[in-house]
Protein backbone atom coordinates (compact mmCIF):
# COMPACT_ATOMS: atom_id res chain seq x y z
CA UNK A 1 0.00 0.00 0.00
CA UNK A 2 1.14 3.55 -0.83
CA UNK A 3 -0.22 6.74 0.74
CA UNK A 4 0.02 10.20 -0.85
CA UNK A 5 -0.77 13.51 0.89
CA UNK A 6 -0.77 16.78 -1.06
CA UNK A 7 -0.33 20.22 0.50
CA UNK A 8 0.57 23.78 -0.47
CA UNK A 9 -2.51 24.83 -2.42
CA UNK A 10 -4.30 28.12 -1.88
CA UNK A 11 -5.40 31.42 -3.39
CA UNK A 12 -2.89 33.47 -5.38
CA UNK A 13 -3.02 36.41 -7.78
CA UNK A 14 -2.19 36.00 -11.45
CA UNK A 15 1.57 36.13 -11.91
CA UNK A 16 2.23 34.70 -8.46
CA UNK A 17 3.85 31.44 -7.36
CA UNK A 18 3.03 28.37 -5.27
CA UNK A 19 4.91 25.20 -4.35
CA UNK A 20 2.89 22.03 -3.94
CA UNK A 21 4.16 19.06 -1.93
CA UNK A 22 3.34 15.35 -2.20
CA UNK A 23 4.42 13.33 0.83
CA UNK A 24 4.81 9.62 -0.01
CA UNK A 25 4.69 6.77 2.49
CA UNK A 26 4.18 3.01 2.53
CA UNK A 27 5.71 0.65 -0.03
CA UNK A 28 7.86 3.28 -1.75
CA UNK A 29 10.05 0.57 -3.31
CA UNK A 30 7.06 -0.48 -5.45
CA UNK A 31 6.74 2.95 -7.15
CA UNK A 32 7.95 3.54 -10.70
CA UNK A 33 6.96 7.22 -11.02
CA UNK A 34 5.21 10.12 -9.28
CA UNK A 35 3.04 12.48 -11.34
CA UNK A 36 1.05 15.67 -10.84
CA UNK A 37 -2.39 15.96 -12.46
CA UNK A 38 -5.02 18.70 -12.34
CA UNK A 39 -8.77 18.79 -12.86
CA UNK A 40 -11.38 21.57 -13.04
CA UNK A 41 -15.13 20.93 -12.54
CA UNK A 42 -16.66 19.36 -15.64
CA UNK A 43 -13.26 18.72 -17.26
CA UNK A 44 -10.99 15.70 -17.55
CA UNK A 45 -8.01 15.13 -15.30
CA UNK A 46 -4.85 16.17 -17.18
CA UNK A 47 -1.24 15.09 -16.65
CA UNK A 48 1.01 18.05 -15.75
CA UNK A 49 4.42 16.60 -14.83
CA UNK A 50 6.16 13.31 -13.99
CA UNK A 51 9.32 12.24 -12.22
CA UNK A 52 10.49 8.60 -12.46
CA UNK A 53 12.37 6.52 -9.91
CA UNK A 54 15.69 7.25 -11.68
CA UNK A 55 15.06 11.02 -11.59
CA UNK A 56 13.92 11.58 -15.17
CA UNK A 57 11.39 14.44 -15.44
CA UNK A 58 8.84 15.51 -18.02
CA UNK A 59 6.43 18.46 -18.15
CA UNK A 60 3.31 19.13 -20.20
CA UNK A 61 3.72 21.70 -22.97
CA UNK A 62 0.97 23.90 -21.48
CA UNK A 63 3.06 24.56 -18.34
CA UNK A 64 6.60 24.13 -19.69
CA UNK A 65 8.85 26.95 -18.55
CA UNK A 66 6.48 27.86 -15.69
CA UNK A 67 6.18 24.64 -13.66
CA UNK A 68 8.94 22.29 -12.48
CA UNK A 69 8.79 18.92 -10.72
CA UNK A 70 11.47 17.79 -8.26
CA UNK A 71 11.97 15.48 -5.28
CA UNK A 72 13.68 15.31 -1.89
CA UNK A 73 14.64 11.67 -1.27
CA UNK A 74 15.47 12.28 2.41
CA UNK A 75 11.91 13.54 3.01
CA UNK A 76 10.15 11.14 0.59
CA UNK A 77 8.49 14.19 -0.92
CA UNK A 78 7.84 15.32 -4.50
CA UNK A 79 7.31 19.02 -5.28
CA UNK A 80 5.63 21.02 -8.00
CA UNK A 81 6.98 24.58 -8.23
CA UNK A 82 4.45 26.77 -10.05
CA UNK A 83 5.48 30.23 -11.28
CA UNK A 84 3.77 32.87 -13.42
CA UNK A 85 0.39 31.44 -12.50
CA UNK A 86 -2.62 32.18 -14.71
CA UNK A 87 -6.38 31.97 -14.00
CA UNK A 88 -6.45 28.97 -16.38
CA UNK A 89 -4.27 27.09 -13.86
CA UNK A 90 -7.14 27.07 -11.33
CA UNK A 91 -7.91 23.43 -10.52
CA UNK A 92 -7.62 20.67 -7.96
CA UNK A 93 -4.09 19.29 -8.20
CA UNK A 94 -3.58 15.58 -7.54
CA UNK A 95 -0.49 13.48 -6.88
CA UNK A 96 -0.35 9.95 -8.32
CA UNK A 97 2.07 7.05 -7.76
CA UNK A 98 2.36 4.45 -10.54
CA UNK A 99 3.44 0.94 -9.59
CA UNK A 100 6.39 -0.79 -11.24
CA UNK A 101 4.26 -3.92 -11.56
CA UNK A 102 0.46 -4.15 -11.61
CA UNK A 103 -0.74 -6.23 -8.67
CA UNK A 104 -4.30 -7.56 -8.33
CA UNK A 105 -5.44 -5.00 -10.90
CA UNK A 106 -3.96 -2.05 -8.97
CA UNK A 107 -1.93 0.22 -11.29
CA UNK A 108 -1.27 3.04 -8.85
CA UNK A 109 -2.56 5.33 -6.12
CA UNK A 110 -4.10 8.82 -5.90
CA UNK A 111 -3.82 11.49 -3.25
CA UNK A 112 -6.88 13.47 -2.13
CA UNK A 113 -5.92 16.63 -4.00
CA UNK A 114 -5.23 20.25 -3.08
CA UNK A 115 -7.12 23.27 -4.45
CA UNK A 116 -5.24 25.97 -6.37
CA UNK A 117 -7.16 29.15 -7.22
CA UNK A 118 -5.61 31.91 -9.32
CA UNK A 119 -7.47 35.24 -9.31
CA UNK A 120 -7.55 37.66 -12.25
Amino acid sequence: QVQLVESGGGLVQAGGSLRLSCAVSGRIFSIDAISWYRQSPGKQRDLIATITSDGTTSTAYSVKGRFAISRDDAKNTVYLQMNSLKPEDTAVYYCRADRKVVEFGVTGYWGQGTQVTVSS
